[in-house]
């Protein structure tokens, strides 16, 4: 952000206590490898673009890449990698030659976001799944809670601080689809309050009103923030320590300033949250370590 802005802007509330947490190593960098193997570009016809969506392929060096293109009003081209593989969005009068251009301008990023995210997958789905048991260890808020399983007369949930147990009562022929089914809405649960109060809590520190809230079950994305400043968070941050979800709240409420992550936007989050650098590499690294619960 230029000094001249800042100059303006009002004095920042003390800066909120941090909770300490240990700064990853840096990452090892794979060596790219093409997505696809090479082949000749589709001739079949487009299909017409799905929620507004459109999948198309572009020639990059020796392989065949393919991409969701959306057309919108925005002023620049911007790219999104995620575990569906690479999004494009483009002004409208945006030629195609355009677009692929700036794709092949911007091939060593895609194609390395493209492969981490492989790895990350691969790496998920190589662990073993949690048993749906009494006695299950789960993520909670950075550490662990107790799932007890328990016979009732009626389904109840209940969760006790003190001891760090999540006691669910179960009617007879209860199955573990159930079990998952309530642990999961109990996260949900969870999520929305404490969600709601993390967002009023920086909201005034970033400087902006957001619209509404909501909890996400997206995918690959932890977090959204729509023009209209609606703030989608993702449930599955109940996993992560506190200082983590309030990175991800500070991000998304930087968004309301700038839809973007240029300098300007980083310099919104830093305000609140000097730590974000730390804090980015760190969910990432988590998010790999995490048991699979709801595969």
């Amino acid at each position: 952000m230029p000094a001249d802005v800042l100059a303006d802007a009002p004095a920042p509330f003390p800066p909120l206590p941090v909770l300490p947490f240990p700064i990853p190593a840096p990452a090892t960098v794979n060596l790219l490898r093409p997505p696809v193997p090479l082949r000749r570009p589709d001739q079949s016809p487009v299909l017409p673009p799905a929620d507004g969506m459109e999948r198309r392929q572009v020639l990059v060096g020796s392989f065949i890449l393919e991409y969701m293109l959306r057309r919108s009003t925005r002023r620049s081209i911007g790219f999104m990698v995620d575990d569906d593989g690479l999004r494009v969005t483009a002004p409208k009068r945006c030629t195609l030659a355009d677009i692929e251009n700036a794709i092949r301008a911007k091939q060593n990023w895609i194609l390395s976001k493209l492969d981490d995210r492989r790895q990350r997958r691969a790496a998920r789905l190589e662990k073993p799944p949690v048993e749906w048991k009494d006695g299950a260890r789960l993520p909670y808020l950075g550490g662990e809670i107790t799932l007890r399983l328990q016979h009732a007369m009626r389904n109840r949930t209940e969760f006790d601080p003190d001891t760090r147990e999540l006691s669910l009562g179960l009617v007879q022929g209860a199955t573990e689809l159930l079990v998952r089914e309530r642990v999961k809405n109990w996260y949900k649960q969870q999520a929305e309050g404490l969600f709601a109060q993390r967002l009023d809590l920086y909201a005034p520190r970033v400087g902006v009103q957001y619209a509404s809230m909501s909890v996400s079950s997206a995918d690959a994305r932890w977090g959204s923030c729509t023009v209209g400043r609606v703030i989608r968070l993702n449930w599955k941050l109940m996993f992560f320590s506190l200082p983590l979800i309030d990175y991800v709240v500070a991000h998304e409420l930087a968004h309301i300033h700038e839809m973007n992550h240029s300098p300007r936007f980083w310099a919104h989050v830093g305000r609140v949250y000097p730590q974000y650098e730390e804090a980015k590499q760190l969910l990432r690294r988590r998010s790999q370590e995490l048991p699979v619960l709801f595969p």
